[in-house]
């Protein structure tokens, strides 16, 4: 049995504390900073931004791969007394231009070619900067000592892909982010000698986290912009890495390739998030990493992380995303407005110190989704209402039915996605599955599959609709399926469903075959 994790919580700069002074602590592809170096670098980085002259509080914006820069902004913009922006590294103009604008970023640091790419008034306000510059200038400053942030000090502003709208700039206290951390490295068992490969993006809550609760743990972490899955195969035996971090697309891609024993026997644990892992998916990576503990999680970026399931756990529930994480309370909230009885869906509900302070500047959309927790909850205070539909089974594990604003309701039924999807990939004609509802003047909507896999001779789309006929009721069969070679992936590694609805709802779009 675990003990309780520390909830004293610590200024997030103090991270850079926790690993033996010598030990390593962030692994680059031309050096390596033991946790002293980590720190000092951290404070001179720090001192670099304070010479800016920026008002406390302000935002600064990185938009970076990931870089040393990169990796050890969220630490020094704390110690500077800044809030730090991530930009993704894989958005285009527009979207950056949205986030520094709504952001209101008083600084900007990219390279070269990405700062070029920007149109008079995209930054608005930022002061743009070379990253190559920075550490020219870097080097001959003295540190600035570990800060004293209160806990429920502005950290972080993370913007959220979405699948709607423009993107929403999630804001996250010291407490959110130091809690976070303590709370992943604790269930996950991370430990000194623990070697994390981050590969999903920084700006991405999950991604971040993959350098958060390492240092928290004193482990070392081997950032790495993904490339192929076998160039991750090779990363994995190079490093000795045990901690692999990825979405459910990503998985695929990495299931694709072959594994080395050495590349495979290091992995200690597997972790998944962004999406939820089906029976085949959880089988396939069980069979090629059969030593390695399988964690599925659920998270959203209001709240970070809600629920994990327990590694020994899996076999006999493969598709469960288990329970509430340390200092997390997960409700489940039927329509009626209570708590919802074994194997009812309802609302996820996530109460606790990990919820976020709302959206940035946008008091409208703050309130829909963050508001008091039920009468009910032993945590108090601000929850966030997720809009994720989910139950509980007998033995309390939870499991995801599927998002309420994604349901869709055809003919009088409510189809919940997922399980068309679930139902598509059961049949082992595809890999990949993405449900969709399109409007409809008979039906209210009518659902389209997006799915690709093996080679079926250009029969491919006809034996799916075939196979899912049989094992799906009437009401649930795809009225078309869209056969593709390649599913798109949207910046966070998910499969990008707004990408695909565009494609149904806008002129020109392919038919189905």
């Amino acid at each position: 049995m675990l003990s309780e994790p520390d909830p004293v919580v610590r200024p997030l700069d103090h991270l850079a504390l926790q690993g033996e002074a010598e030990a390593p602590a962030l692994v680059l592809r031309d050096h390596t900073l033991s946790y002293e170096a980590l720190n000092r670098r951290v404070g001179q980085l720090a001192a670099w931004l304070q010479g800016m002259s920026l008002a406390p509080g302000a935002r600064v914006a990185t938009w970076l791969p990931k870089t040393e820069l990169a990796c050890l902004m969220p630490l020094a913009a704390v110690r500077a007394g800044l809030v730090h922006v991530p930009v993704n590294p894989l958005l285009k103009r527009a979207q950056v231009a949205h986030i520094l604008t709504d952001s209101g970023a008083s600084l900007l640091v990219s390279a070269p070619a990405r700062l070029a790419s920007l149109l008079p008034g995209d930054a608005a306000a930022a002061r743009l900067v070379d990253e190559a510059a920075v550490w020219i200038d870097v080097a001959l400053l003295e540190p600035l000592p570990p800060s004293r942030a209160a806990p429920d000090s502005l950290a972080a502003i993370l913007y959220t892909s979405g699948s709607t709208g423009a993107p929403k700039g999630v804001m996250l206290s010291q407490t959110n982010l130091w809690l976070g951390a303590v709370s992943v490295a604790h269930y996950l068992r991370l430990a000194a000698d623990d070697r994390v490969l981050a590969l999903l993006p920084l700006a991405f809550d999950y991604g971040q986290n993959q350098l958060l609760s390492a240092w928290y743990a004193g482990a070392r972490v081997v950032p790495a912009d993904f490339l192929l899955a076998r160039d991750v195969v090779r990363l994995v035996e190079r490093h000795g890495v045990t901690t692999l971090a990825a979405v459910p697309p990503l998985w695929r891609q990495l299931l694709d390739v072959p594994w080395t024993d050495a590349a495979a026997g290091a992995l200690r644990r597997l972790t998944n998030s962004g999406g939820a892992l089906t029976e085949t998916l959880v089988r396939a990576l069980r069979s090629t990493f059969a030593q390695a503990e399988l964690y599925p999680m659920y998270g959203l970026t209001e709240a970070f992380r809600s629920t994990f399931l327990d590694p020994a756990l899996v076999d006999a529930h493969p598709t469960a995303i288990g329970r509430a994480i340390p200092f997390a309370e997960v409700l489940v909230v039927n329509d009626a407005g209570e708590i919802a009885a074994p194997d009812e869906e309802g609302e996820l509900v996530h109460c606790g110190p990990l919820v976020a302070q709302g959206y940035w500047q946008d008091a409208a959309r703050t309130a829909e989704r963050f508001r008091p927790a039920p009468a009910f909850a032993a945590q108090t205070g601000i929850a966030v209402w997720s809009g994720d539909r989910v139950r509980r089974d007998a033995a309390g594990l939870l499991h995801f039915v599927g998002r309420r604003d994604a349901m869709i309701k055809t003919m009088g039924h409510r189809v919940s996605p997922q399980e068309v999807e679930d139902a598509a990939l059961a049949t082992g004609l595809a890999s990949e599955a993405v449900a969709l509802g399109v409007a409809d003047p008979v039906a209210g909507q009518v659902i389209h599959l997006f799915a690709r896999g093996p080679d079926n001779g250009g029969n491919e789309a006809a034996a799916l609709r075939h196979a899912l006929m049989q094992d799906l009721p009437g009401h649930m069969v795809p009225r078309a399926i869209h056969w593709r070679e390649a599913l798109p992936i949207g910046p966070n590694g998910k499969l990008d469903r707004a990408a695909l609805y565009r494609e149904l709802t806008q002129p020109g779009a392919e038919p189905p075959r």
